[in-house]
């Protein structure tokens, strides 16, 4: 019983290093400060974005330092790395110091090393605490780190509301203080130690509970940070927020109270066992033996899945044949399915990621600077949202059970619909609807990825795998947004309505952005049609992995 305390501990441990760690997604707060004091064009200012982004290209050495130093330990390199990269930007951006824009990029690029170290400790913190519902914890955990721009909007406002350099202070400070209350939680995790069933079920209702508490928490902070524009206003509602991510210590006496729980509401929620676990290792392992089994009997992988005449050999070749295979990063490179996932993930939810870094441009050129805040929050808030949502299949399991990629490729559709509206309109209300649409639909892909990589190419090796994947988002963030700052400094050094702000050139009106938007939509288009494709090559994969696991379940 104490042990389940302790994992329930480092699961609340966890959210809280998510929530206070997103410092990238506050970049957008304060990057027309940071172009002003350096004297920097936008295609430089982008740069420093691509730098934070190419954290992502080092996550592989946070993946090698936790198999030679513990948990605890990496999680304090990585808040170190975050001091040292964002404290002396502050430094820079308040005028005690000068630095040339060579040692600014480098310091971006420590401090986005940072926050892929933090997630890396988070998902494997996850991952050895919660084995039977992998899927759910990290879901949760990873939507948490939506809301760190809304969080730290409402710490910035109760200090200084129109002090735009406190955001740089605060991701460095934050971060570190953070890291320290989640210590002792760390330092105490239980033995690994497979479960009963009855207390998988038990899991799962908790797992539920704590998404309906979260869904509440990103209400609060959406419907209320607009009216944190007061230092006083922005306190009490500071207060409010802290409160609800304190509420879920009390799951340690929701455990000890499980006998009670058992009588009275497990009676009339009668979960199966593995309703809220898509793949769990056991029934990963009984797949392979049932695969086995079909193979030995002739049926190979063509005989199972079929010839479909649709796609031809464009289909069939090199499909994935079963969940949970483990693939070595050199199998994996030589997998098309992964290059579909790659691509779809590359003109999905990066191009999301690109966008959120462009905000602070793209309203000041609109003209809506002053709603900054606000407009940053609603993305904060509807990525949160996004990455909750990554939890659907898993809770709609039994009644609708449907392939996590094609979840995938239906969480990419608003992301073309929303750019091609900010094509056709430069309003506010247009601003904040492609703002909504496209932080739900990169939220999603952010969170739901993880779990994705883990099934079609293997638990064991998801952290190396996955962080393979994710060097598409520093590519992605250096080509999209070089595009959408070489249009935005072409607008500004041409049209009538340029102005200089110190030395930093400003671009006003709805042309700085409408030729990126149309692009950014044209690729998006190509990321939900290579979703799809990937939906249909794994489908009968996830399928045949149902089909088996439903025969086990009633026989």
């Amino acid at each position: 019983m104490v042990g389940q305390s302790r994992k329930w501990m480092i699961l609340v441990a966890t959210t809280w290093v998510q929530a206070f760690t997103g410092t990238n997604f506050d970049f957008s707060s304060y990057s027309s400060t940071l172009k002003t004091v350096l004297g920097i064009s936008q295609v430089q200012l982008n740069y420093l974005s691509v730098a934070s982004d190419m954290g992502k290209a080092f996550g592989w050495c946070s993946g090698i330092s936790l198999m030679h130093f513990p948990l605890w330990a990496v999680m304090f390199m990585a808040a170190f790395m975050g001091l040292f990269g964002y404290g002396i930007q502050w430094l820079v951006l308040i005028g005690i110091i000068t630095l040339p824009y060579f040692l600014v990029f480098l310091l971006c690029l420590v401090a986005g090393c940072s926050i892929c170290w933090f997630n890396t400790v988070c998902f494997m913190l996850c991952i050895r605490n919660f084995q039977e519902n992998r899927a759910l914890a990290l879901s949760l955990t990873i939507s948490f780190n939506g809301v760190s721009a809304a969080l730290y909007n409402l710490i910035a406002n109760a200090i200084n509301p129109s002090n735009d350099t406190l955001y740089l202070f605060l991701n460095a400070l934050v971060p570190l203080f953070t890291s320290s209350l989640a210590l002792i939680p760390v330092l105490r995790q239980p033995p690994v130690q497979s479960l009963p069933n009855d207390t998988i079920c038990r899991d799962s209702f908790i797992f539920l509970a704590l998404n309906i508490l979260a869904v509440i928490t990103g209400l609060y902070l959406l419907l209320l940070n607009s009216l944190s524009s007061t230092a006083s206003t922005a306190r009490i509602l500071l207060a409010g927020a802290i409160g609800l991510l304190v509420l879920p210590l009390c799951l340690p006496g929701m455990v000890c109270a499980r006998d009670w729980a058992r009588r009275t509401i497990y009676a009339s929620f009668r979960f199966a066992s593995s309703s809220f676990n898509l793949v769990s290792p056991d029934e990963l392992e009984l797949h392979k033996e049932l695969i086995g089994r079909v193979q030995g009997n002739g049926g190979g992988p063509n005989g199972v899945i079929g010839k479909g005449k649709f796609f031809g050999k464009v289909m069939e070749k090199d499909r994935l044949t079963m969940l949970g295979e483990e693939h070595s990063a050199r199998l994996l490179m030589c997998r098309c399915d992964f290059w579909l996932y790659y691509v779809a993930y590359f003109c999905g939810g990066t191009i999301g990621l690109v966008y959120s870094n462009n905000l602070g441009q793209i309203a000041e050129s609109l003209g809506y600077y002053s709603e900054l805040n606000s407009i940053i929050t609603l993305y904060s808030s509807c990525s949160f949202f996004g990455r909750l949502l990554s939890a659907a299949p898993d809770f709609l399991r039994v009644k609708l059970y449907f392939a996590r990629t094609g979840w995938f490729a239906v969480a990419l559709v608003p992301t073309p619909v929303a750019f091609f509206l900010l094509v056709g309109s430069g309003s506010e209300a247009a601003l904040r609807a492609g703002t909504a649409l496209i932080g739900l639909s990169s939220g999603f892909v952010f969170a739901a990825a993880v779990s994705i990589t883990s099934e079609l190419f293997g638990p064991n090796s998801a952290g190396v795998n996955h962080n393979i994947l994710i060097t598409n988002i520093p590519i992605g963030s250096l080509l999209y947004g070089l595009l959408a700052a070489l249009i935005y400094d072409s607008h500004a050094s041409s049209t009538v309505k340029e102005r200089l702000v110190g030395e930093a050139m400003v671009c006003m009106g709805t042309q700085c952005y409408l030729p990126t938007f149309i692009c950014w939509g044209c690729i998006s288009l190509v990321g939900l049609g290579t979703s799809f494709l990937l939906f249909l090559r794994t489908k009968p994969a996830y399928d045949r992995f149902e089909r088996n696991r439903t025969l086990t379940e009633f026989s």
